[in-house]
């Protein structure tokens, strides 16, 4: 029972009891106008008792939701629980409310010290539609995927008013509620006929399914008892609406006591981080996981006239988009979603209806477009902010530190990012990312851009997820600032490796991170592993990795002369081991050792190129490479690779390599080893085929043999020799088409280049074609061409 008092305030006997739904724009505006009407003493909201402390950050210039409370084990950062609050969130409507009116306000809910200690949180389950509990990133993925709670409350209110969608059901009954309709209601009467509904479901189901919700609601009655003693009952209590019977329910103190003896604890720390509307898209254990922040957010933010508005957002999309749209398209997409919804029975047009008006008028019936207003604004890639005196642990302020000397703002949207090492606050960029890797601080991933690993380029692709606060809490045992931390995770790395290839990869990693502290004990680490393993295999692997952690060395002047010294003694161990290893080799191996070859024929080029140990070894190499290619015990795959590259090489004539190749097709040679000749010889894209077009005795001798091989064996032969020519370009295959279907062209009949078989391809030069390019070079470079008879 309630009545309004002479100061227009609603006087409420008992405490007030707001039931809501969790990032509601409806349940928002109802709060807020029930909070006006009540003018309660204190706010109670479900929430962790750790973030009192942490309230009054509220109501700072620079905190901007989604913000989530994020309380995290001091001994153990990893497990760690998550509360967001958007701006249409109930419970930040009324954290807001009570700071601007001087109100106390408390959390009331189960406190993290206990929630983090339980193996499982105490959270409410997918399809509960109550107030923010704990979300932990090891059950996120977990309770993504658990089947639908026994009861779903919305569901059933839904099914009992003849709806077959509990969204939309909600949606019409409270999110869509217009305000100006709503300014002369009864502020209380929503959560009246909420607590009605919820009594009846609750008396209906019990627990619902959850018997650790009364656990929390006990920790709730308590916390309401203690609030009422201190400031009567003019306390409003802002919570999940399925927890509303259970706090009004009469119990004793002893009996609450009872259901909370015994719970396990830990030592717990908590803060604000800023959160993401995509990620509170996503499905989470509070039933939290709306669809449509960005929609939510707009209903919850629009004064007036939403559909006109959000029109005009979507048109405005849509033309930075180059799409055409104009204000008759928005005009005629309000009417239609006007009548859709009023079709529908709506009393206001929904999501589904703007999005089907905007499919017809804007997109013209197409979904392509439709993705984008999905991602951009029906879900949104708002990322909220935090005040810089919130808690955080020291490595978290020393990253923040870095990102804003560098201006490295993290943001919610996916974006890439170009760096040209030769600068130097691109070089300080590269090390932040790449510290943040080895820490596990996913912040940035490498990219393939307009350079390569290795050289004065790098491309990243940068995306911050509220879940990073967690890695960065994680990685604060290593120490208190980036570098120290990754120097200190690269030693235990280091010493607690067991295979060649970790120590090689963290040696890479602390070069690209530039960790000169950590290098001493990783290359003591290396050389040690290095000594004991004697597999060529491993060696070959590894090889790579230290070449091109001689050139970063290069790239961001690190002294890596010990390096070097292991990368030339891995390689002479290399020389020596390869030969006898490339022999009795089924398929799937030799194929692997194929590519262990081309490994270390890359990282021998860039060993030979800068450094001193390394003197002679590129003709030892050339050495071990024919060995490969005139040994019939080696496998046919790597027999052909070998040749290939002494011929890129020059170690190789064309003449020689002709005849290994005759060697590798005679009739004698089954036709699958033949044809992994082949494959490795003009196979992936080492321009293979470019080759049999400019020497058409190779592509003769391929052409020869392939006509030659047996119907019964074509058919084994065909998928290797399928996989090898398919990974030509396009325009290679077809030159190299029509030169074998134009055949061999008799000695003697081709007299110049220009009666050369194919066009542009001969022994001598075209000089009418030569000259027809110079022209364009000169346009190209920007020169004045020179007149001939200047240089004559």
């Amino acid at each position: 029972m309630s009545d309004r008092n002479a100061t227009g305030a609603v006087a409420v006997a008992g405490p007030l009891l707001l039931g809501v739904r969790h990032h509601g724009p409806g349940s928002a505006r109802a709060v807020r106008a029930a909070l006006d009407a009540a003018r309660p003493a204190a706010v109670l909201i479900e929430g962790p008792p750790e973030g009192d402390a942490l309230l009054p950050l509220a109501a700072d210039p620079q905190m901007r939701p989604p913000v989530a409370l994020l309380a995290h084990a001091v001994d153990d950062p990893g497990r760690a629980a998550f509360w967001p609050l958007a701006e249409f969130s109930p419970e930040w409507v009324a954290i807001r409310w009570a700071l601007a009116h001087e109100v106390p306000v408390r959390f009331i809910d189960l406190p993290a010290t206990h929630s983090l200690a339980l193996k499982e949180p105490h959270g409410d389950q997918p399809g509960e539609e109550t107030g923010p509990a704990p979300e932990t990133p090891e059950t996120r993925e977990a309770s993504e995927e658990e089947a639908t709670p026994h009861v779903d409350p919305i569901r059933v209110l839904a099914e009992t008013a003849g709806y077959d969608d509990p969204e939309r059901w909600w949606e019409d009954v409270v999110e869509h509620r217009s305000p100006a309709a709503d300014a002369t209601a009864d502020a209380l009467a929503p959560f009246t006929a909420l607590a009605e509904a919820m009594t009846a479901l609750r008396e209906a189901y019990g627990d619902g399914g959850h018997p650790r919700d009364a656990v929390r609601e006990a920790y709730m009655r308590i916390q309401l008892r203690t609030a009422r003693k201190e400031f009567g009952d003019g306390v409003a209590v802002v919570c999940g609406a399925w927890h509303v019977p259970a706090l009004a329910a009469r119990t004793t103190l002893a009996a609450d006591r009872a259901l909370l003896k015994g719970l396990p604890k830990v030592k717990a720390e908590m803060t604000w981080v800023p959160w993401t509307h995509r990620r509170l898209a996503r499905h989470s254990g509070y039933g939290a996981g709306i669809d449509s922040p960005g929609w939510y957010g707009h209903l919850f933010g629009a004064a007036d006239r939403p559909i006109e508005r959000w029109m005009t957002k979507v048109a405005g999309l849509l033309r930075e988009e180059d799409r055409f749209v104009s204000t008759a398209h928005v005009i005629e997409a309000v009417r239609l979603a006007e009548s859709l919804a009023a079709m529908r029975g709506r009393p206001l047009a929904g999501l589904s209806e703007t999005t089907d008006a905007v499919r017809a008028v804007m997109c013209e019936g197409s979904d392509v477009p439709l993705a984008l207003i999905q991602d951009r604004l029906v879900v949104g890639e708002t990322l909220g902010e935090v005040p810089d005196s919130a808690p955080a642990v020291p490595l978290q302020r020393d990253l923040t530190r870095s990102q804003r000397t560098l201006r490295l703002k993290p943001e919610a949207l996916e974006k890439e990012l170009d760096l040209d090492l030769r600068k130097e606050t691109d070089a300080a960029k590269s090390r932040l990312l790449h510290r943040l890797r080895l820490l596990s601080i996913g912040w940035g991933e490498p990219a393939e851009g307009r350079g390569s690993t290795g050289t004065f380029r790098e491309s990243w692709r940068l995306r911050w997820e509220p879940e990073l606060h967690v890695r960065v809490a994680e990685a604060g045992v290593w120490g208190t600032t980036v570098e120290t931390a990754a120097t200190a995770k690269a030693e235990s790395q280091a010493l607690a490796a067991t295979a060649l290839s970790e120590v090689t990869a963290l040696a890479e990693h602390c070069l690209l991170a530039q960790l000169p502290e950590a290098l001493p004990v990783v290359m003591k680490a290396l050389a040690d592993r290095a000594a004991l393993d004697a597999d060529v295999g491993h060696l070959a692997d590894a090889l790579p990795a230290l070449a091109r952690s001689l050139r970063y060395g290069d790239v961001r002047s690190t002294d890596t002369a010990a390096l070097a010294e292991v990368a030339a003694g891995l390689a002479e161990r290399i020389c020596v081991g390869l030969p006898p290893a490339c022999t009795g080799l089924d398929a799937d191996g030799a194929e692997a050792l194929r590519r262990q070859v081309d490994g270390v024929h890359s990282a021998i080029g860039l060993l030979v190129a800068g450094a001193t140990p390394a003197e002679g070894l590129r003709d030892r190499w050339g050495a071990v490479l024919r060995k490969l290619a005139g040994r019939d015990t080696v496998a046919g795959v790597i027999r052909g690779r070998a040749t290939r590259l002494l011929l890129d090489e020059g170690r190789l004539t064309e003449d020689e390599a002709a005849r290994l190749m005759g060697l590798a097709l005679s009739p004698g040679t089954p036709p699958t080893d033949a044809a992994a000749w082949i494959e490795g010889f003009v196979g992936g894209a080492s321009g293979g085929g470019m080759l049999l077009v400019h020497d058409e005795r190779l592509l003769s001798l391929v052409d020869a043999w392939l006509t030659g091989v047996p119907a019964d064996t074509f058919t084994d032969v065909l998928p290797l020799l399928r996989r090898t020519f398919s990974a030509y370009e396009p325009g290679v295959r077809r030159t190299l088409g029509e030169l074998v279907r134009r055949g061999p062209v008799p000695e003697g009949a081709r007299n110049d280049a220009t009666d050369h078989a194919y066009p542009g391809f001969g022994p001598g030069l075209d000089q009418d074609r030569a000259d027809a390019v110079e022209p364009v070079l000169h346009l190209l470079l920007g020169r004045t061409p020179v007149p001939a008879e200047a240089t004559a």
